[in-house]
């Protein structure tokens, strides 16, 4: 039978596609929507038998990010699998489908006092779609990445296979930790359709000290980063390369406002302290043209100087934001910022950044950018065996992800 014939009797909703389909301009003919991992595990058996490519999409929130697919056959839209399947708040867990997103998410945690410590890069985000950009917030100041707060996965392979992680079942694939490997890799292994995340209690109260600064001193960022007073979160926002720094800092739980006033003794130069978040808090600098520089939290302060020269050379207005006691900055330009002057901004600030132990990954960029998303990546060679091994006939995602994978 057809390609057609088969997927219109694999027992999922199959509908053509459409122009909105489209994943980073490259356009599919069909869209599954499913409702379950065995649903998605009989799609992915059709397109095992007809060969063809597969593209994992959630919100479409980061659907942009990363190189397009060499190809894209079928979209499998996960906005039907969005049930919180389990929350045992005992013990602090929660289990979830990939469609979930997380405003969702938060609210049905936030009905019994607890939270996934992992903030939305956008409205809409769905569970799978953050963990497949390997997304993080200010919160991974504290608490890390989705990465570190996932403990269990569900997964569906290239032929169809469901594969599961954690709980009693902690590597049943090779050895391979199924949530470490496909967190961040871009959909280009298999597709999320499930995963376990530990939680935390929500704060009982929380303090954001905000100052604005001509430029942060390293030495004050690691002060604020090494403070008993604990931080959650140590946030930078610079619009522009001549524009002064706003420096956020954020404490929650227990004595939140005595702590948030040591914190305002400790940042000087007229700090305020608010109940509320400052409107930027948690929000991308840029969309079609956003950059990822991360480091040491050390060298933060000099990646923002390399940054704003760099920028000033080439004329550039790029908006600079993110975690500097992570030292996980995004560097967001506008849209009508001129191709070939993008594209030496990246080459420059990557080769600047690399000297002090930095990395700089384009996350979105428009085609004539033409500039390679990754950069240089010395584990190439492994990231081409763990492709081999989950998707040797290249299938998943074709091209998104590291070395053209």
């Amino acid at each position: 039978m057809s390609a057609d014939e088969d997927l219109a009797g694999c027992g999922t909703t199959v509908r053509p596609a459409t122009d909105a389909d489209a994943v980073a301009g490259v356009p599919p003919r069909w869209v599954a929507l499913p409702e379950s991992t065995q649903d998605v595990a009989a799609v992915m058996r059709v397109a095992a038998a007809h060969g063809l490519a597969v593209v994992a999409a959630g919100a479409g929130t980061m659907l942009h990010w990363g190189p397009p697919p060499e190809r894209c056959d079928l979209v499998i839209d996960t906005c039907c699998l969005n049930e919180v399947l389990e929350h045992a708040s005992g013990d602090l867990v929660a289990r979830v489908q990939a469609g979930v997103t997380a405003e969702s998410l938060t609210q049905v945690l936030a009905a019994r006092g607890q939270r996934l410590s992992v903030d939305a890069p956008a409205e809409g985000a769905t569970v799978g779609g953050m963990l497949a950009a390997g997304s993080a917030g200010p919160l991974r100041f504290r608490y890390g990445t989705s990465r570190d707060m996932l403990i269990g996965v569900t997964v569906v392979l290239a032929d169809g296979t469901v594969a599961k992680s954690g709980g009693k079942v902690v590597k049943n694939v090779a050895g391979y930790d199924l949530g470490k490997l496909f967190t961040g890799s871009y959909g280009t292994l298999g597709i999320i359709t499930e995963a376990a995340f530990r939680l935390h209690p929500l704060p009982a109260d929380s303090r954001w000290i905000t100052a604005v600064v001509a430029e942060p001193g390293q030495s004050l960022l690691e002060s604020l980063a090494a403070s008993p007073l604990e931080p959650a979160a140590i946030e930078i926002d610079r619009p522009g390369p001549r524009e002064p720094v706003t420096v956020s800092v954020l404490v929650e739980g227990v004595a939140a406002a005595e702590r948030a006033k040591a914190v305002q003794d400790l940042m000087g130069m007229d700090a305020a302290v608010a109940e509320k978040p400052p409107a930027w808090w948690a929000r991308l600098p840029g969309e079609e043209i956003l950059l990822s520089a991360r480091g040491l939290p050390a060298a933060v302060t000099g990646t923002l100087r390399v940054i704003a020269a760099q920028a000033e050379r080439l004329g550039l207005a790029p908006h600079v934001r993110g975690s500097a006691g992570a030292g996980d900055l995004l560097v967001g330009l506008p849209p009508e910022s001129d191709p070939a002057q993008v594209a030496a901004f990246v080459t420059a600030v990557r080769e600047e950044t690399a000297a002090t132990g930095g990395r700089l990954v384009a996350l979105a960029l428009p085609e004539a950018v033409g500039v390679d998303f990754w950069g240089p990546v010395g584990a190439l060679g492994l990231m081409r065996r763990v492709k081999e091994r989950f998707d040797p006939e290249r299938r998943m995602a074709p091209g998104r992800f590291v070395g053209g994978l």
